[in-house]
This record gives structure tokens, C-alpha cells and sequence, in this order.
């Protein structure tokens, strides 16, 4: 008897392909505007390039997921700084206010709800839509 293992019976349907992040990295090269490269649940997962510094904000509602794949990222607490390199992340805790800055242009995954605004309760000139990159 023949093992068969898991099957793809449509292998053509680009839900079932891998996500490339260096591919997707590539499509753009504006800073603070979140790219969704997946579907996650209720969740969006997307992709950022910052260089700068944001703004202070807080999301009221929800946690916020910050993993760096390239690059150095300072988020901003009040009390304190978290500092990550490629490899790490930090999750800021919903209604906490922080500042994400990168002296070098840095790339980093987000996981958040769909619907969170980029820029939380301050609003301003950072505020993007989001560009969806899975179509």
C-alpha cells in the first residue's frame, strides 16, 4: 500500500502557496504604511517598513504584535524602551501608549484584529489605509 500524506487537490490556488516576506518586502519601499500579506482568523498579518520616528498612541481595544525581520526597533514606553533586533519580538499590551522608532530602515511583521487603525487613538498624519499585497 501506497502512504499518500497530506494532499493539496488544488495547487494552483495561491491560498495554498508559501508567503514570501523578502518578495513582499520588495513590492514597496514607503515607511509606517502596513501591507496585509495574510489572513489570520479575525486577524490581518502585515508587513511595514519604518525608518523614523511614529507617534505616540495607544490602541484601546487590542494587544499589538511587533516581530523585526530585519533591522533595529526601539518601541517607545514611557516608563521604559524595548530594543529589538531581527528575530525578536514584543507584544505592546492593549491601552499601553508607546512610540515604535528605527534609526535604520527596518522591516517588521504586525499581527493585529482587522480594522486597527495604524495609528491607534492619535490619529495625524502617519494614519494610512491598508494596502492589501494577497490578491
Amino acid at each position: 500500500m501506497m502512504w499518500l500524506g497530506c494532499q493539496n487537490r488544488d495547487m494552483n490556488n495561491a491560498r495554498n502557496a508559501a508567503v514570501s516576506l523578502t518578495s513582499m518586502l520588495a513590492r514597496f519601499s514607503e515607511h509606517w504604511a502596513p501591507k496585509k500579506i495574510a489572513d489570520l482568523n479575525d486577524y490581518d498579518v502585515k508587513i511595514v517598513k519604518l525608518q523614523g520616528e511614529f507617534t505616540w498612541h495607544r490602541h484601546a481595544d487590542t494587544d499589538e504584535f511587533f516581530l523585526v525581520i530585519d533591522g533595529r526597533l526601539t518601541i517607545q514606553l514611557r516608563e521604559s524602551n524595548v530594543v529589538l533586533g531581527p528575530g525578536e519580538l514584543f507584544v505592546v499590551a492593549r491601552g499601553v501608549e508607546h512610540c515604535p522608532k528605527a534609526d535604520v530602515e527596518t522591516s517588521v511583521m504586525l499581527i493585529e484584529p482587522k480594522g486597527v487603525v495604524n495609528t491607534g487613538d492619535a490619529g495625524g498624519e502617519f494614519t494610512t489605509e491598508l494596502a492589501d499585497l494577497t490578491g
